[in-house]
């Protein structure tokens, strides 16, 4: 049974994104993967604080000297087989949550520990607006994962015009994700 993380933003428990979230994560359980939800607005998380210069000691040490939820949460990262991360889409960009977390995330592991690097992962934007933000904000999400060397799987678009058709298929999504962590990938890169 293959272990994965769902990383996801969003203040609205109850929104698009939210939804999002819940079906892939029963796509993942029906397929008997064994899901942590992760959800960064209810985490305790500062923002990066750019210390020593602008590297810190994270480049160095591997490890965030500001405490909060942020090494528990990376400890997780490190030991899960496949990494969910969604974001609502705010200004085009990720929620600051999300990116108050990635900004920490990417100095630790892409500088020193290279934890995450091939862990293959999906990535969804969810925007309740008009929806035209999802599409950079997976490009500036999967640009973070690939300074990590991560690999990104499927990269899922859901805006209030789509929810009616993609909702229902995330389930599937979860279910094909979970079964190709445990049988391999066939993509080359």
């Amino acid at each position: 049974m293959k272990k994965v993380a769902v990383v996801w933003s969003s203040p609205n428990a109850d929104g698009l994104t939210a939804s999002a979230k819940d079906r892939f994560i029963k796509g993942l359980a029906d397929a008997g993967a064994e899901v942590t939800e992760i959800a960064l607005n209810k985490k305790k998380l500062e923002h990066c604080r750019a210390c020593g210069n602008g590297w810190g000691t994270c480049n160095k040490t591997g490890e965030c000297l500001l405490k909060d939820d942020f090494a528990d949460i990376y400890r997780t990262l490190a030991d899960a087989d496949g990494i969910v991360w969604i974001s609502a889409v705010y200004w085009s960009d990720m929620t600051e949550c999300f990116k108050a977390f990635f900004d920490r995330l990417r100095r630790c592991d892409a500088t020193k520990n290279h934890f995450l690097a091939e862990k293959r992962c999906i990535i969804m934007a969810c925007a309740g607006g008009t929806g035209r933000g999802t599409l950079e904000c997976l490009a500036q999400l999967e640009r973070g994962l690939t300074h990590m060397g991560m690999r990104v799987y499927d990269r899922v678009s859901v805006v209030r015009y789509n929810r009616d058709y993609v909702l229902p298929n995330l389930e599937k999504a979860g279910e094909t994700y979970a079964q190709v962590l445990e049988t391999g990938f066939n993509m080359y890169y």
